[in-house]
């Protein structure tokens, strides 16, 4: 019994880091299609942000030569041309130009050097908006790369930047939960984070991201009866693909497999994403066999 249970964890927590890359950006991507004609996910490592540059170094001049290589010429000449004003400015201007330019990155969807400008602005300008703004690209940045080498980093700035916010603002909820999560994410004692994600809620039951966490976080650990109501709640607010197909796999594990089969259903429709259609309509077919 043990042992099933186990096996069950670990297949869910296989297809929670295969689907990271794409379950947290605004447009699904990067979810590969399946390698086995009965559905199976595929292998650790084949999901990656299309076409991402190595951030490892997470130094603004390296992760932006790597990020030019992936995006149209144009853009990454009148980027250079505004990175030359910045090195050259000081003062208010320099501070301004990389508010510019964290805009720019984030346009062309390179996140790390949009959070790394972000930061130069809040450390030059330390309120608690500022910092936030750096958390939440930071974090955003690190669920959406592959690279394993910056992902520490990544997570050990947000964690920074959330800590910054929170310091400036005790009551800050966004700076809470987003340092909660980094807790969650590795930065700590997990029960930790998922203390401050519980008092998010606490105050704001509605609360996407703690809630969304706090469902992952127990899909994790095997509390499928507890990821439940927190998708519920995220799906009441904002309907989802995520929520939908982490609803269908908490669902699926507690084998309710006619509700898994709704919700993963209302997960292709929303995300409208081939690949993703592809896997769904294979695990439901194979849910509607076990029925």
């Amino acid at each position: 019994m043990n042992s099933s249970i186990k096996l069950k964890q670990t297949i869910i927590i296989g297809a929670i880091l295969l689907l990271v890359a794409f379950l947290f950006t605004r447009d699904i991507k990067g979810l590969i299609k399946p390698t086995e004609e009965n559905g199976k996910m595929p292998s650790s490592g084949q999901v990656a942000q299309a076409a991402a540059p190595s951030t490892s170094g997470l130094s603004i001049q390296q992760t932006s030569e790597a990020a030019k290589n992936v995006i149209n010429k144009s853009l990454a000449t009148d980027i250079t041309a505004l990175e030359n004003s910045y090195k050259g400015a000081t003062g208010t201007e320099k501070t301004e130009l990389a508010q510019k330019l964290a805009q720019k990155w984030d346009d062309v969807e390179q996140l790390t050097p949009s959070a790394l400008y972000l930061e130069v602005v809040a450390e030059a300008k330390p309120t608690a908006t500022n910092w936030l703004a750096s958390g939440n690209k930071f974090l955003k940045a690190f669920e959406s790369t592959q690279d394993s080498l910056a992902q520490p980093a990544l997570l050990q700035k947000a964690n920074t930047s959330f800590t910054k916010a929170l310091e400036l603002d005790k009551e800050n909820i966004d700076a809470k939960t987003g340092l909660g999560v980094t807790i969650v994410n590795g930065l700590g004692a997990p029960m930790q984070g998922i203390a401050m994600l519980l008092e998010v809620v606490a105050k704001d039951p509605k609360n996407l991201k703690a809630n969304m966490n706090l469902g992952l976080f127990s899909i994790k650990s095997g509390q499928f009866d507890k990821a439940i109501p927190r998708f519920n709640t995220v799906i009441a607010t904002a309907p989802t693909p995520e929520a939908y197909f982490y609803l269908a796999t908490a669902l699926e594990n507690l084998d309710k497999n006619k509700e898994a089969v709704e919700a993963y259903l209302k997960s292709k429709k929303l995300a409208a994403n081939p690949t993703l259609s592809s896997f769904i309509d294979k695990k439901v077919a194979e849910l509607k066999n076990k029925s």
